[in-house]
C-alpha cells in the first residue's frame, strides 16, 4: 500500500475505533474508558491532518515552493501534538471531577472487553503505519504510528487497572488511573511538539552529517578540504550543503565532474539527502 492509502485506512480505522469505545464507555460509565475514547479523537483529528499532509507533502515544487511541499509534515506533527496535549488536560478535568464526585461502575468487564477489542485494531494500524513511515521515510505516518502505538499502551494499562479495581472494590481507582493516562499524553504531545519545532527551526541533522562526513572523507585524497557543512530536514527529506576547497590548478570541468561523482556517492547512501557543494580554490579556505 502506497503512503495516500495507508493514511485513509488509519483515518476510517479510527472512526470505528472511537465508536467502538464510546459504546464500551456508555455500558460501564468508567471515566478511565471516556479518557481513552476522548483519546481516539484526538487520533481522528491526528489522521484526517496526517492524510492532507501526506497529500500535499507529495505535490512536486512549484515557482512559489522551489524547495518542495514537504516541511508539511512537520506541521502535522506540531498540531498532533498540540491536540494530545488538550486531549491530556481534558482527561486530568474529567478525572478530578469524577474523584469528587464518584459514581459506581457497571458491566465494567464487558466494556473492558469491548474496548481492548478496539485496542487491538489500534495496534494493526500502528503497526502498518510504521511499516509504510519506514519504507518511505515518512515522518507524518512515523509519528502517526507512535501516537496509536502509545493509545495502545494506555488502553491495556485502562483495562488491567479496571480489572484490579473491580475485583478488589476500589472505585477510586478509575480516576486515579484517567489521571495516569493524562500524564503519559501530555509527556507524548510534549515530545510530538519538541520534535516538530526542532524541524521547523532547521536544527542540524547530527546522524547525517557524520554520515556525510564520512563519505566525504573516502575521497579525502582528491581534496584539500572542507568546511561549512549545515544540514536541515523538510518532511522526509532532508537539504545539505557544504564548502569544498580544490586545488585552484584543476580546471573548471574537473572540479565539477568531481563534485557531481561525490554528490552521487552521498544520494546513493543516503537518498533521502539533497546536496549542494560550493567549489573554491584552496586559497580562499578560512
Amino acid at each position: 500500500m502506497n503512503k495516500k492509502s495507508v493514511a485513509a485506512t488509519a483515518l476510517l480505522g479510527g472512526l470505528v475505533i472511537f465508536g467502538i469505545k464510546l459504546y464500551a464507555w456508555s455500558i460501564s460509565g468508567s471515566v478511565a474508558i471516556l479518557s481513552d475514547a476522548l483519546e481516539s479523537i484526538v487520533n481522528i483529528l491526528a489522521s484526517a491532518m496526517m492524510m492532507f499532509s501526506v497529500w500535499v507533502g507529495e505535490r512536486p515544487p512549484d515557482l512559489d515552493h522551489k524547495y518542495g511541499h514537504q516541511k508539511i509534515e512537520n506541521i502535522s506533527c506540531l498540531i498532533e501534538g498540540l491536540l494530545v496535549l488538550l486531549a491530556g488536560v481534558l482527561i486530568t478535568g474529567t478525572a478530578l471531577t469524577r474523584i469528587f464526585t464518584p459514581i459506581s461502575l457497571k458491566s465494567i468487564n464487558f466494556a473492558v472487553l469491548i474496548s481492548l477489542g478496539a485496542t487491538s485494531l489500534n495496534g494493526l494500524i500502528s503497526r502498518l503505519l510504521m511499516r509504510t513511515a519506514t519504507d518511505t521515510n515518512s515522518l507524518a505516518l512515523e509519528g502517526d504510528a507512535k501516537h496509536l502505538l502509545s493509545d495502545v499502551i494506555t488502553s491495556v494499562g485502562v483495562a488491567v487497572g479496571l480489572f484490579v479495581g473491580q475485583s478488589f472494590n476500589m472505585p477510586i481507582l478509575d480516576p486515579l488511573l484517567a489521571i495516569l493516562v493524562s500524564f503519559f499524553v501530555v509527556k507524548m504531545g510534549l515530545g510530538l511538539v519538541r520534535k516538530s519545532s526542532s524541524d521547523l527551526m532547521d536544527e542540524s541533522c547530527s546522524e547525517t552529517e557524520r554520515e556525510i562526513r564520512r563519505i566525504v572523507d573516502m575521497h579525502k585524497t582528491e581534496f584539500v578540504n572542507y568546511h561549512n557543512l549545515k544540514t536541515r530536514k523538510s518532511g522526509n527529506l532532508i537539504f545539505s550543503e557544504l564548502h569544498l576547497s580544490l586545488n585552484g590548478s584543476i580546471s573548471v570541468q574537473e572540479a565539477h565532474d568531481f563534485t557531481d561523482h561525490l554528490e552521487e556517492d552521498i544520494r546513493e547512501e543516503l537518498p533521502q539527502v539533497s546536496m549542494i557543494i560550493h567549489v573554491e580554490p584552496e586559497n580562499l579556505i578560512k
